[in-house]
This record gives C-alpha cells, sequence and structure tokens, in this order.
C-alpha cells in the first residue's frame, strides 16, 4: 500500500508546525518580565531579609495566597477575561505567575507590616505598599518582553479598589493563623496534643 501525501498537505503541516516553534520561541522571550519579577520577589521575601514568620506561617500564607488568588482569577480571569497573564487562555506561564510571584509579595508585605504600630501607620504602610503593586501592575503591562499581564475590561481603578481590601484580608487570616499557633502551643504544654 502506498502512501500518497499532497504538496499542499507537507507545505500545510511545515507551516503548522514552524508558526508553533515561533511561538516558543517567541514566548521564552516574552517572560523577561515574569523570570525578573520571580527573582527579585522571591530574593527579596526568602534570602536577603531577616526572618520573621515561622515557618508553619510561610506555608499558610503561600497555601492561602494561591488559593484566594486561584478562586478569584478562576472568575475575573477564565470565565469574564478581566485580566489574563500572556494569553487567554490557561498555560504554564499564567501558571507560574500564580505560583512565583504573589506570594513572596505577600509574605514580604506581612513580614515588615507595622502590627503595633499606631492605626495612622498601619494605614500608612497599606497606601505605600498600594503605591508599590500599582506601579508593579503598571510595569507588567507594559509591551513584551517586560510585561506579561494584559487588561480585558479589568482597570487600574479596580485594582486601587481591590488590593486593600486584599490587604486587609491577608492581614486578618495571618493574625487568625498567629492566634491559632499560639493555643496549639498552649494545648501542647498541657499536654493536650
Amino acid at each position: 500500500m502506498t502512501i500518497l501525501i499532497s504538496k499542499e498537505k507537507i507545505i500545510t503541516e511545515y507551516r503548522i508546525v514552524n508558526k508553533k516553534m515561533e511561538n516558543v520561541k517567541k514566548r521564552s522571550h516574552d517572560m523577561i518580565g515574569l523570570v525578573l519579577a520571580i527573582i527579585i520577589f522571591n530574593s527579596i521575601a526568602f534570602i536577603f531579609t531577616k526572618k520573621r514568620q515561622t515557618t508553619n506561617q510561610i506555608i499558610h500564607i503561600i497555601v492561602f495566597t494561591i488559593a484566594l488568588q486561584s478562586l478569584f482569577d478562576h472568575f475575573i480571569e477564565f470565565k469574564y477575561h478581566g485580566y489574563w497573564y500572556f494569553s487567554k487562555k490557561v498555560d504554564f506561564s499564567g501558571l507560574v505567575a500564580h505560583l512565583f510571584v504573589v506570594p513572596p509579595v505577600n509574605i514580604m508585605f506581612l513580614k515588615w507590616y507595622p502590627f503595633r504600630s499606631s492605626i495612622k501607620k498601619r494605614i500608612l504602610y497599606i497606601v505605600i505598599w498600594e503605591v508599590i503593586t500599582l506601579t508593579y501592575e503598571l510595569i507588567t503591562l507594559l509591551p513584551e518582553p517586560w510585561g506579561y499581564f494584559h487588561y480585558g475590561w479589568w482597570n487600574l481603578g479596580h485594582t486601587i479598589i481591590l488590593n486593600p481590601i486584599l490587604f486587609i484580608i491577608l492581614i486578618k487570616y495571618y493574625k487568625w493563623i498567629v492566634r491559632k499557633e499560639k493555643e496549639a502551643v498552649k494545648q501542647y504544654e498541657r499536654g493536650l496534643l
């Protein structure tokens, strides 16, 4: 049995493969901003600053951040296309951003948060972090290879409103974890654990 493949079929397949290879090559160059963000944020959070949280607290912050961001993005990013990383599809590049960018930022935010300061200082701290995160978001909106974040119907106004709410949720969650750790220590000392 002889297999005949038309010249047009070969050319079409070649073009498809060639386009896919160009996309792979382009994607590796498009990730410069993301890779830099991952290196900088994780280095600051885990290497270059004094550890203030317990390992348990760090793990809780990371898991909480990924869970909350995934839940939120499931609707805003994937269902309603408010924004997206790299492309509107679910892909590895977007997953990398979810896993390795926001968790270290939240760790840094909590690491330096002035828990025992006046309400004025705590509000000022949140405002400073609002400016930092908005600046970072503006950088991620730059054209590739530096930017990797894209708006659909979402805009900076949504972020300005949402970030302080998310910071407060993060602070409340962290305080709850610290309280639960202290309760567990007391239970352990009394022989209940």
